[in-house]
């Protein structure tokens, strides 16, 4: 299949390349092109512009950073819609707000574009740099049902854990619960941390002692070391982070509903934000309790 890839960051860089190694003939655009540079050697071809890329492309791929950067290139005048071919499957992969995914759904029917006839999904993924390199993301989808049947292959080659949530938008429902239990959860897991440091006790034993039981988690078991070994490279970046709690504590607020676990572990990142570490994985939550 001719796929167009939109998104060369920490994640969609090594989603990309396992669409190539399976045999698919690859496009890829950034909006920064020396991040393309390095996946030629998997016969991925970079492309200039947007337009470029998704050129003669039977499904594309986004993943880029903020709502507001799917909107773009999406909706722009040089973006997606203006330039697929019809027919084209357009799936988001960035983790972004359930209500903009509806409204590209709904945009793709309307009466501009129902010509060209796109088949819409939001398919948020959650598993960090890990579960890309290692193709065990699981991959949240939004979609019509005969359109998840028709993409559940190529869901399959970056990803183990494959789930039709429901409609359009439902993907990104479904992200942000996912995003709200590891608010909870990282949180959780520092806390442990800093508590068996406050008390001089040896955190690493500590650590095997609880990670297998009850309290066990994947935070546990990848991040909690990385906080006790002071590494803060970003599987996962803080300033993400605070993005997806926010699209939650959004959702819910126009209900007139709080959140109030994810409130709080949103403000403890947002100063670990102010402090200068948006750029360091999430684990730097750790620095909030030092």
């Amino acid at each position: 299949m001719n796929i167009a890839w939109i998104g060369a960051g920490v994640m969609g860089s090594s989603m990309a390349r396992h669409l190539a190694q399976a045999g698919h003939k690859v496009k890829i655009y950034n909006r920064s092109p020396a991040k393309c540079e390095a996946l030629k050697q998997y016969g991925i071809e970079p492309a200039a512009t947007i337009a470029e890329c998704v050129q003669g492309a039977q499904a594309v791929f986004t993943i880029v950073g903020y709502p507001s950067d799917v909107e773009q290139v999406y909706l722009g005048e040089k973006g997606i819609f203006r330039h697929a071919g019809t027919g084209a499957f357009l799936v988001d992969m960035t983790t972004s707000s359930p209500v903009l995914a509806k409204r590209l759904y709904d945009t793709a029917h309307s009466a501009e574009f129902a010509h060209k006839k796109f088949r819409v999904a939001d398919a948020p993924v959650s598993g960090g740099d890990t579960g890309a390199q290692n193709a065990t993301l699981s991959i949240m989808v939004g979609a019509d049902k005969e359109d998840f049947a028709e993409l559940l292959p190529l869901f399959q080659i970056m990803g183990k854990t494959i789930t039709h949530i429901g409609p359009a938008g439902s993907g990104q429902h479904c992200k942000a619960c996912n995003q709200i239990a590891i608010a909870g959860t990282i949180a959780g897991c520092a806390e442990a941390a800093a508590y068996a440091l406050q008390n001089n006790l040896n955190a690493e034993i500590i650590l095997q002692a609880i990670a297998k039981g009850a309290a066990g988690s994947w935070q546990m078991d990848y991040n909690v070391p990385k906080m006790l070994q002071n590494d803060f490279a970003p599987g996962f970046f803080i300033k993400h982070f605070i993005k997806d709690m926010k699209i939650g504590q959004s959702v819910m607020s126009e209900q007139n509903k709080k959140l109030p676990v994810l409130d709080t572990v949103l403000k403890l990142y947002e100063e670990l934000e102010n402090r200068g570490f948006a750029e360091s994985g999430t684990q730097r939550i750790i620095d909030w309790y030092k």
